[in-house]
């Protein structure tokens, strides 16, 4: 059997209304099959996921510099300094499409396919690479892709004229139908684990237990440290979800004596995390734990939409993120810049934690950070911050700063790199979006 087929059936866990993928554990046999004896190192799966934040950057401190160590960072990207030699720092990039057409929705619902987008009461734009690729290799994993965010997706019309569908979404299955985007750490959780059933609420790892248990005592040194680690992390993605999962019984328990209908509730006890800080962190889990499964190799997390509304009073930031991007040169949007980049280093390090043969998860991924502009004050998106981490099995050269901004138009853009990935993912295209060719020195 190849490589690739052994590695698209891993080994299930299972118990009572529950069904867990384990991280690929090279010494046990895959139902049935013999364990590889092979010296070789299988080819791992490729995998792609984007991280979005809205709205620009600090520009005076979003840099990077080569120098004797690989690079200099500036103050917003240090989050990444134990990471960033699997780390390049792009510049200079831009999207043609959403320069141009005015501020805001139309810089943003084509961030990932580079279309032009339509104004008025009929959306129209085009299919963003994620889910250009999970149409294309996403028959391989059980999830064709994860779509998950922090932020509520918004309804209506910008003073553009377009609709706020594009603001509160990145990932667009075609030209009208945006991917329905998961806000829900819990839901986002059950899906994972295929978690279903009157036990949803019970921990999915004492269901699993005694299955756990027996693999363990057969797998090697190696693998049950790896099965421990793996356990560990579900454990505490377990506990975080199982926070929110008690406010939202305390908030219905208050509902339910007070006669009134749960929606009329005010927030926070809806389901959602009352802290971003721990949102964030529980649905950066779930992706990690995504790849390391190979449940999905496909994922985006809309950390914020655009004109997003959310507040960051642990950053002693008195204004909301929009707000305060109106100001991006100030101390606080600087705090804001640096706080997305450590949710992004978070992310990378969480994968390069994870073994997967002779390197880590984040070695066989490209994880990218986006924004749709540069400058929040101006609304400038003539170019766009743009970070990758993890080789995608060896197909890019890391450790470096590759800077455009001075090239002209057509070597500097944002869709010469998606169509870069697609091809080094096993997709073969000549064009996607405004591209005909692939980025240059990448």
């Amino acid at each position: 059997m190849s490589n690739k087929k052994r590695l698209s059936r891993r080994i299930l866990l299972q118990g009572a209304g529950v069904s867990m993928t384990l991280p690929w554990l090279q010494s046990l046999p895959v139902w049935g099959e013999e364990a590889s004896q092979s010296s070789d190192s299988p080819d791992f799966p490729k995998r792609l996921g984007v991280l979005f934040m809205a709205c620009g950057i600090n520009a005076d401190h979003w840099w990077a510099k080569p120098n004797e160590q690989g690079m200099e960072l500036g103050k917003s990207l240090k989050p990444l300094e134990a990471i960033k030699g699997k780390v390049n720092v792009i510049n200079g990039l831009f999207n043609k499409n959403a320069t141009g057409v005015g501020i805001h929705p139309g810089q943003t619902g084509n961030i990932l396919s580079g279309a032009s987008l339509r104004k008025g009461a009929e959306l129209g734009g085009g299919t963003s690479i994620d889910q250009l690729l999970a149409n294309k290799i996403g028959s391989d994993t059980i999830q064709s892709s994860l779509v998950l965010g922090c932020e509520q997706p918004v309804t209506g019309y910008h003073e553009t004229n377009f609709s706020m569908a594009y603001s509160s979404h990145i990932s667009w299955q075609n030209a009208t139908s945006p991917v329905p985007m998961e806000v829900y750490p819990a839901l986002a959780f059950d899906s994972l684990f295929e978690n279903r059933g009157a036990r949803r609420n019970q921990s999915v790892l004492d269901r699993v237990g005694e299955h756990a248990a027996d693999l363990r005592r057969q797998a090697s040194l190696d693998d049950r440290r790896k099965l421990d680690e793996f356990l560990s992390s579900v454990r505490e993605v377990e506990q975080g979800i199982d926070q929110q999962r008690k406010a939202q019984e305390k908030a219905k328990a208050r509902v339910d004596g007070n006669l009134r209908a749960i929606a009329r509730m005010a927030r926070p006890d809806n389901g959602l995390p009352e802290d971003i800080r721990e949102h964030m962190k529980l649905m950066c889990d779930i992706v990690a734990l995504a790849f390391q499964t190979d449940k999905t190799r496909i994922a985006t997390l809309l950390l914020c939409r655009d004109i997003s509304g959310l507040f960051y009073p642990f950053l002693d930031a008195r204004n909301a993120h929009h707000s305060a991007s109106h100001n991006d040169r100030s101390d606080e949007f600087e705090r804001i810049s640096t706080y997305y980049c450590s949710q992004y280093a978070y992310l990378a390090s969480k994968l390069d934690s994870m073994s997967e043969g002779d390197g880590t998860v984040l070695d066989h991924t490209c994880l990218l950070f986006i924004n749709n502009m540069w400058s929040g004050s101006a609304h400038n998106s003539q170019k766009v911050p743009l970070l990758t981490a993890g080789g995608l099995n060896g197909e890019l050269k890391t450790g470096r700063v590759l800077d455009y901004e001075h090239r002209p138009d057509s070597e500097r853009k944002l869709c010469s790199l998606y169509l870069s990935l697609m091809n080094r993912m096993g997709v073969s295209a000549e064009t996607f979006g405004d591209a005909e060719a692939t980025l240059a020195d990448l």
